[in-house]
């Protein structure tokens, strides 16, 4: 048996001072580990504008390997620019993941675009850096991966790894948008693609974790470590309607594999819920675990999918 034993909030992004595209949120926590520093990712906004519109900005922090909770550094600039007029990726970046490729870094991000008749759509993007992380070129005007007869919107969430000398994308997908008083609320869930050159993807298009909750569902974050002969998946899920609270908010689940492609849940082995008091006791989300010196971590989002800011917990156990 395993559990994640919580260490606290890392980063409060309110705290940031003369970085105005830097005002709230640090979601979606995605690691790179370096050889003084563990680099943060993260997705973050500015105030919103006068219709109450936001954007969303990609950034990081560099936290000390001895010490956590140390920050060492926090960028300056945004590390993608938004796309241009009528881009997939004009109004965000959010979520990223990250992967060492080489002498490059690729990450992978969620574009977002504004709509109409829904409040957003979603295709994933892919960009590189070619100085340890800093910045980031995007591949070209369009995404990676974007929708499809079986996949018709919201393409998001990404999650990068690679088992085998095969790439695999966990990402998640639009089923549908649900009327709930008026306002438009997504359903989505995980689903698989893998590549040979982390470019071009081949979709396994199958739902890999089952429902239980209710039919709708959300399913998002599908983090995926592999440990002691089994590929462990940590994501989160919530309910499909009035879910921006305590009640029926964001929770964090575990399913497992031998394969990839056939997955067993069992939420009872998370091995993490809410607190009873502070920044995480409403809801947890947007798992991510990473190793560093013989000690396996997990940063997760607390409170209003991390408004304020991310924190970290370390495996007790094993996972098997």
């Amino acid at each position: 048996m395993f559990y994640w034993k919580k260490l606290g909030k890392v980063f409060t992004p309110q705290e940031v001072e003369g970085r105005n595209w830097l005002q709230e949120f640090a979601q979606a926590p995605a690691s790179l580990v370096l050889d003084q520093v563990v680099r943060i990712y993260f997705s973050c906004r500015p105030k919103a504008d006068n219709n109450g519109q936001y954007v969303s900005y990609s950034s990081y922090i560099d936290l000390d390997r001895t010490d956590l909770f140390k920050i060492k550094n926090i960028a300056d600039q945004p590390i993608l620019n938004l796309g241009g007029l009528g881009e997939f990726d004009e109004f965000g970046t959010y979520p990223v993941s990250v992967i060492q490729n080489q002498d490059q870094i690729f990450a992978y991000y969620g574009g977002w675009t504004r709509c109409e008749s829904v409040p957003f759509n979603v295709a994933i993007g892919c960009a590189v850096s070619k100085d340890g992380g800093k910045t980031f070129t995007k591949m070209g005007k369009g995404p990676v991966l974007t929708y499809s007869q079986d996949e018709p919107f919201v393409l998001s969430g990404p999650k990068i790894r690679r088992y085998n000398e095969l790439w695999y994308l966990f990402y998640i997908a639009g089923r549908k948008w649900k009327l709930v008083n008026g306002r438009a609320e997504p359903v989505y869930k995980i689903r698989m693609a893998t590549s040979q050159d982390g470019i071009n993807w081949i979709r396994f298009n199958k739902d890999l974790i089952e429902s239980r909750i209710e039919e709708d569902e959300a399913q998002a974050s599908p983090d995926v470590f592999y440990a002691n002969g089994k590929y462990h998946m940590f994501f989160c899920y919530r309910h499909s309607i009035d879910y921006r609270n305590k009640q029926n908010g964001y929770r964090i689940g575990y399913a497992y594999s031998t394969n990839l492609t056939e997955w067993v849940r069992d939420d009872s082995k998370a091995g993490i819920d809410i607190s009873e008091e502070g920044w995480d006791s409403e809801m947890i989300s947007y798992p991510h675990v990473f190793n560093l010196d013989q000690k396996t971590y997990l940063a997760y989002l607390g409170n209003q999918v991390g408004r304020y800011g991310f924190g970290l917990a370390v495996l007790e156990g094993k996972l098997e």
